[in-house]
């Protein structure tokens, strides 16, 4: 799959911008804030629907303009796909595959796969579970829609369940029954959910651990840690236990909502004893394993997104991770860099056609 052309209309700093991209590795280089980040967010978009980096639609519309619109033409399979992304302030955003709309946008979701390496991703180490969540179902759903309809499915069951806890609380009332049918459903979405999550992370994980062994050559060891309610009982019973707590905190204390994932290097917490380099391969090596896993699982290799690369790795570091997609198993990859000169020299080490784009 090759994202032949690009094109953005009042997309947050271009009034109107379009490109046209090698099918091997695309640099857009530029000083900060001329808009590099951004036209690989755009990409992304093309991809999920959504900005990676500011989740408010209506903030990725340029300053004193009503709408945006982001176009790129593909080459998937052998045939021409074009996808449009659009929105208008006050108005649903739209995505359009070859001039229809999608109803519903989860139907797009894994059509373009991608996977997106960035300064951003220290967020999966530093903040909460939720953001460690969304990272598994991110990589699961773009190869398997079953899972994404059980997640927005229980999501919105979560939601209710929640809604009946407060409304119990504010009337002083309780009804056992109304809430079972909520409890019964969420065991029912809940557990196919955990059971994807546990499948993808026994494959996943061995691929993590061999991606950062290349990256790091050796240097240290670490793991993923899958933790879930659901491997002390099932959910419908940890539901019935933990009612008097749902009650008192008017919301549900257990399920899959409150999964997390664990990162440890040499068994211990990366958060605390990893340093920033350390940190930053394993979340490039997490991205990596991402990248592997989508391409077995959908026979479709992914575009790869590399946004300031060059943050916290040396030249060498960068190099050998460029040279780590040096091969017949990566697709197209596109790199920001604030040095043209830089990416240049890292990107002529490898046996691949390269265009640069520089911004001004």
């Amino acid at each position: 799959m090759i994202l032949k052309s690009l094109s953005l209309l009042n997309y947050k700093n271009f009034d109107s911008k379009s490109f046209t991209f090698n099918d091997k590795i695309n640099c857009i280089v530029g000083n900060n804030g001329i808009g590099k980040t951004n036209v690989l967010d755009a990409i992304y978009h093309l991809s999920f629907g959504k900005s990676y980096f500011n989740p408010v639609a209506s903030q990725n519309i340029k300053h004193n303009e009503d709408f945006f619109v982001i176009n790129g033409d593909y080459e998937k399979d052998q045939k021409t796909e074009k996808v449009i992304v659009s929105l208008k302030r006050g108005q649903t955003k739209v995505i359009k595959r070859n001039g229809k709309a999608y109803e519903k946008f989860s139907e797009h979701i894994g059509f373009l796969p991608l996977v997106i390496i960035s300064p951003a991703d220290r967020d999966l180490i530093i903040e909460g579970s939720d953001t460690r969540r969304k990272f598994i179902d991110s990589v699961i759903s773009q190869s398997d829609k079953n899972y994404l309809e059980h997640l927005i499915k229980y999501n919105k069951i979560l939601a209710q369940r929640n809604a009946l806890l407060k409304y119990f609380a504010l009337n002083h009332t309780f009804n056992n029954d109304t809430l079972d049918v909520y409890n019964s459903q969420l065991n029912d979405f809940g557990s196919e959910i955990f059971k994807k999550r546990e499948q993808f992370l026994k494959t996943f994980i061995p691929i993590f651990k061999e991606r950062y062994e290349a990256i790091s050559n050796g240097n240290e060891t670490v793991e993923l840690h899958y933790h879930s309610d659901l491997f002390e009982d099932n959910l419908k019973t940890l539901l019935q236990k933990n009612i008097n707590k749902d009650k008192t905190l008017q919301y549900t204390s257990v399920g899959i909502h409150k999964d997390d994932l664990h990162f440890n290097i040499e068994s211990h917490p990366i958060k605390k004893f990893g340093s920033q380099g350390q940190q930053k391969s394993f979340l490039i090596a997490l991205k990596l394993a991402q990248f592997d896993f989508i391409k077995a699982q959908s026979g479709v290799t992914p575009i790869l997104l590399l946004d300031d690369i060059f943050d916290k790795l040396d030249e060498n570091r960068v190099t050998q991770i460029i040279k780590l997609v040096d091969n017949e198993n990566f697709g197209q990859l596109f790199i920001s860099d604030t040095h043209a000169d830089r990416t240049e020299n890292a990107v002529k080490q490898v046996h691949q056609s390269y265009e640069i784009f520089k911004l001004e």
